[in-house]
């Protein structure tokens, strides 16, 4: 009884809260920002060095300048390019790997892209090679025909450049006058049956 006594006793006695091991906690803290410091860094050069290899792309043609009558019109976003065929090989000389808000306007020059605060282009109306709905580009997957993508030549490589309108409903005027444009009447029908890649 005694024995059950001195238990009970030691039982009730406050104990002392654990010390923080303050130096093992700074230490995790200090690593785990170098470590995503250093994440950051191989990506930035990851993307200095893809750039670096696409030097050899001619410069973008300009937005004309004034304004020409637009036959059609979309604001939304540009996602970004790659060349055609290959919906992972992101394009990032001259700014095409930035995405950005995006206003589009179809005029007799071509496809002018005006983005707020990245490089404005155009697409030239010769250079137009096809349009379709797709759902997914380099690094950005949406639903079934949430993409409109426009297949242009510039230079030596062909390109596919992702946009998405703020009314989706516009993707498929799009599709079907660019077809028009490049002589193809049936892409946009025919790319809605094969969906994405």
């Amino acid at each position: 009884m005694a024995a059950q006594t001195a238990l009970a006793a030691l039982a009730a006695e406050p104990k002392s809260q654990e010390v923080t091991d303050w130096a093992a906690r700074i230490g995790w803290v200090v690593g785990l920002l170098l470590f995503v410091a250093l994440v950051y860094w191989l990506m930035r050069e990851g993307w200095k060095w893809r750039g670096l290899l696409q030097s050899g792309l001619p410069e973008l043609p300009a937005v004309p300048a004034g304004t020409a009558e637009a036959e059609l019109t979309m604001t939304g976003r540009y996602h970004g390019s790659t060349t055609s065929g290959q919906w992972l090989d992101r394009i990032v000389a001259h700014g095409l790997g930035t995405r950005s808000r995006a206003e589009l306007a179809l005029t007799a020059n071509g496809i002018t892209v005006v983005r707020p605060g990245a490089r404005d282009f155009l697409i030239p109306t010769t250079a137009l090679r096809g349009a379709r709905l797709d759902k997914g580009i380099a690094g950005k997957v949406l639903t079934e025909g949430g993409l409109l993508v426009v297949t242009w030549q510039h230079g030596d490589i062909l390109i596919d450049s992702g946009f998405r309108s703020d009314r989706s409903a516009e993707h498929r005027a799009w599709t079907e006058r660019i077809s028009t444009l490049c002589g193809d009447t049936g892409v946009a029908a025919q790319h809605d049956q094969e969906g994405a890649r």
